[in-house]
């Protein structure tokens, strides 16, 4: 894979990753079109359900720039569809343009439309290669298959990808000393509120709500504007719940739904169209997600005694994990 195509890539994986938690029920997308001495002419990524593509944002860029004449290469992480939906085939769009070489990261995982895009733009005469997860290019799938995750989950099974996220001390204890609600440094803090932007769902329990009254909407960074209500899931037996909380909750902008029965909730999510869902829970409730195996990745974040923070990702199969998306995180080692 040469060098340009390379660098191509992690600017198109960089640019979807912006909208990570904005796209669903579509997946995060980026395009980035080359010349023909591998010069990024545009890096374009899919904002949001019904609005352009990653290649048609990357396409317009192009022509708004007078340089759509110049682009010769398409460096997309996810095989262009080939079908119209809410928009049109990105496959036939790369074809009104002169680009006729496309490297694609990951085959589209939705087995009714896998490698139509591809086909299609073989057929008319581009040359498309697909990305192998071995050799030289393993590393660079890799970034694609990790921004592909959730979604890829979801549409094998209809159920979401969950990231279990939890804060220790340096003993290995999840309760923060008297008079404080939490331990962890300001920067991880920070990481906390990206991770519940690029999520669809918050899953706590009813112990948390009466403990600590969180909020669990996103405060420190900037959230996507206009996306839709993010879920939060209530795992509570009884399904009894505080309704001055759940009032809060709903004007706080969340959809709220409560699970008597954890075993369901995945479904539960999956139905209410979520891809990816973070807990954010106390001890309880994420010794009984674990043993039941409802979790895809674990974040544990452990306040040091010398006031940082150490980080560390476990994946439950295999080794792609959304949580790379992040730089913080990209290196982490279980």
């Amino acid at each position: 894979m040469p060098a340009a195509i390379a660098h191509a890539f992690r600017a198109a994986v960089d640019e979807a990753a912006r909208h990570v938690g904005a796209t669903a029920p579509n997946p995060p997308v980026g395009c980035a079109l080359l010349d023909d001495a591998g010069t990024i002419l545009a890096v374009g990524g899919h904002h949001r359900a019904g609005t352009p593509h990653a290649e048609i944002q990357a396409i317009n860029q192009c022509r708004e720039r007078g340089l759509l004449d110049r682009a010769r290469k398409a460096v997309v992480t996810l095989e262009p569809c080939n079908h119209t939906g809410r928009t049109g085939p990105c496959s036939q769009a790369l074809l009104a343009t002169p680009v006729r070489d496309v490297w694609i990261g990951v085959r589209d995982p939705n087995p009714h439309v896998e490698g139509g895009g591809a086909d299609h733009l073989r057929q008319h005469g581009c040359g498309v290669h697909v990305l192998r997860p071995i050799g030289p290019q393993a590393e660079i799938q890799s970034m694609c298959r990790s921004l592909l995750a959730p979604f890829a989950h979801f549409m094998r099974t209809g159920q979401p990808w969950i990231t279990v996220k939890q804060a220790l001390d340096a003993t290995g204890s999840m309760l923060p000393p008297a008079g404080r609600t939490t331990f962890t440094a300001a920067a991880s803090l920070d990481l906390a509120h990206r991770l519940r932007r690029a999520t669809d769902a918050v899953i706590t329990a009813g112990g948390t709500i009466r403990a600590d009254r969180p909020g669990l909407n996103v405060r420190r960074v900037a959230d996507h504007p206009g996306r839709a209500p993010r879920v939060l899931a209530i795992c509570t037996r009884t399904g009894e719940v505080d309704a001055a909380y759940l009032q809060a909750a709903r004007a706080r902008g969340f959809a709220v739904q409560v699970c008597t029965d954890i075993a369901a909730l995945p479904d539960m999510l999956g139905m209410a169209g979520v891809t990816w869902a973070m807990v954010e829970a106390g001890p309880r409730l994420l010794a009984e997600i674990e043993a039941r195996g409802l979790w895809h990745d674990w974040l544990a974040i452990t306040a040091r005694p010398d006031g940082a923070d150490q980080y560390s990702i476990r994946v439950r199969e295999g080794d792609v994990t959304p949580l790379r998306l992040f730089p913080e995180l990209a290196a982490v080692k279980e």
